[in-house]
């Protein structure tokens, strides 16, 4: 099950049309590769929230947010808006920089209203949308990232909500067989063009498709799962009639987090793609598929992950990659953040823009004009605030901060964590480790409605108890400390490998302390120990820099 992911995640590996292997995705040469990237949100299609709009039901979609953009700056602004919009929110820069950074694929969300027509009768295809795509898949083939093509919104909605631009929250891909028809006309435009383009990674054809009921009397859409399959089957055979060489990864309903529609293998060449937010960063979130991964001898692929803190991170996706399982997170830029890579600066008086959409005051054409004119500069990469620290918790690279209760969870017990404790724990929480979780911060509060609240967790070992944590891409003068608090005095070795860094001695006391500072040495790949060799401690969290 463990994988040498460091290997299988170099960039070297960008090689060749990807196909796969048993439950390996596989390069043109027929290595292992473990895809790790980001997408590209609200570039092709917006989501209110990235406008700091969260919430604002006549600003939560890309066809009212363009509604809105009109109402505040007129039709000419509006349309030359939106063309530049395009031209700047996703550069050459931006996919150098992805490149730069370490990732190795990208996934590019798709709104079906930019590649065809909303009209009836035979498909009436968009040149302009397609240009767009063309010049992004012209930049990740030279800096070697492999693209993933997902429909986000396909025509009609194919989720029931804001995320595919549907009209009243309702996927009616699955209801108006016209939508239906040009759902299937696109993927078979999307590999007539696409066919030969080997840096073209894989078709994602259906992105979150069929939302659970979310409140009392939103509409059930669960009986439409039939028609999801059929989806599937008639686009497969579409773009198998034209390319027989991409991959497909194939999502199930409830936010790609179910796994019905799997009771078997749709193509030859297909990936189960399934999508995590908001979990605890352990095992359990993926064990289900790994099963599903095991029974149907197919590849997962974690593709759409992300929106929280860089500690769910370090948590996150170095487990991802020890299952095998790749990962692209979402998404690679928005307004105001700290959990992107990218941060676009909030224009000044941006609160204007979104004061209107949530019905106040019009603030007028030239104002509204001026604003969104800033915005159109702040989105460049180079005006952009970067988050570099944000790479480091996702790699576990120095910089990143590890919660002690995130240790290995391979090779297991006895060998990455001492493994003695006999119970389990209420929180369901590192399962089957042998470790005890305790909650610690019991009066956390969620702050964000991803937030699972398992920083409460804390790591509890007496004496002759140990757990390791792994690190990568360690550079000189890299160091490491831990954060912890004392039950009873305590000595504490820190290990490198096999190589002694230092002890700690701790007194008792009820507040947090903090070790200090050791030195490590370079190294691809290193395992911090922290053994307990006298004493009781709470393990918070391990800080390198």
């Amino acid at each position: 099950m463990v994988v040498n992911m460091k290997q299988e995640m170099l960039k070297t590996r960008v090689k060749g049309f990807l196909d796969v292997r048993g439950k390996s995705i596989i390069n043109g040469e027929g290595e292992k590769i473990l895809l790790t990237g980001w997408g590209l949100g609200n570039w092709l299609l917006c989501e209110g929230y990235m406008w700091l709009a969260n919430g604002y039901e006549r600003f939560d979609r890309p066809r009212r947010i363009e509604t809105v953009v009109e109402e505040l700056t007129g039709e000419t602004y509006a349309a030359r808006f939106w063309k530049q919009f395009r031209e700047n929110y996703i550069r050459e820069e931006d996919i150098r920089l992805m490149a730069e950074l370490g990732y190795n694929s990208v996934r590019i969300p798709m709104n079906a209203r930019l590649l065809l027509k909303e009209e009836p009768g035979e498909p009436q295809f968009l040149e302009e949308g397609f240009l767009l795509l063309d010049k992004c898949i012209e930049w990740c083939k030279k800096y070697g990232l492999y693209v993933f093509l997902d429909l986000h919104g396909a025509p009609g909605g194919q989720t029931g909500a804001n995320i595919d631009d549907c009209i009243d929250d309702i996927p009616r891909l699955f209801l108006d067989q016209d939508c239906f028809d040009k759902g299937i006309a696109l993927w078979r435009e999307l590999a007539k063009r696409y066919k030969d383009e080997w840096i073209v990674g894989g078709y994602d054809l259906l992105n979150e498709p069929i939302r659970p009921k979310r409140f009392e009397t939103d509409p059930d859409v669960d009986y439409l799962l039939p028609r999801l399959q059929e989806f599937y089957e008639e686009a497969i055979a579409a773009v198998r009639e034209i390319d027989d060489r991409h991959l497909f990864t194939l999502e199930g309903h409830h936010w790609a987090s179910a796994t019905d529609v799997f009771h078997k293998k749709y193509d030859e060449k297909m990936v189960i793609h399934f999508h995590r937010y908001g979990c605890q960063p352990d095992m359990a979130c993926y064990n289900e598929f790994l099963a599903l991964s095991e029974k149907l001898d197919a590849p997962l692929w974690l593709g759409e992950t992300g929106e929280n803190i860089s500690e769910w991170y370090t948590a996150m996706y170095p487990l991802a990659a020890e299952l095998g399982i790749g990962y692209n997170l979402w998404p690679w830029k928005k307004m105001n953040c700290t959990n992107s890579p990218c941060s676009i600066k909030k224009p000044q008086d941006f609160a204007l823009i979104t004061g209107y959409a949530k019905k106040g005051k019009h603030p007028g054409y030239e104002k509204a004009q001026n604003i969104l004119d800033e915005y159109l500069e702040n989105m460049k990469i180079e005006n952009c605030v970067l988050h570099p620290e944000v790479t480091q918790a996702i790699f576990r690279q120095p910089g990143c901060t590890v919660r002690g209760t995130d240790f290995d969870e391979f090779p297991g017990r006895g060998k990455s964590c001492s493994g003695v404790f006999p119970e389990e724990n209420i929180y369901c929480y590192r399962m089957g480790t042998g470790m005890e979780i305790r909650n610690k911060f019991p009066d956390t509060i969620q702050k964000f409605g991803f937030d699972c609240r398992w920083e409460r967790f804390v790591l509890a070992m007496g004496e002759g108890e140990f757990a390791d944590y792994s690190l990568f891409d360690i550079g000189e003068g890299s160091v490491v400390h831990c954060e912890l608090f004392v039950g009873e005095d305590a000595q504490v070795a820190f290990y490198q490998g096999e190589s002694l860094l230092g002890r700690a001695k701790l007194e008792a006391g009820a507040e947090r302390q903090a070790t200090e500072n050791f030195m490590l040495k370079a190294a691809e790949k290193s395992v911090i120990r922290i053994c307990v060799e006298k004493g009781k401690i709470e393990v918070e969290k391990i800080v390198t820099k």
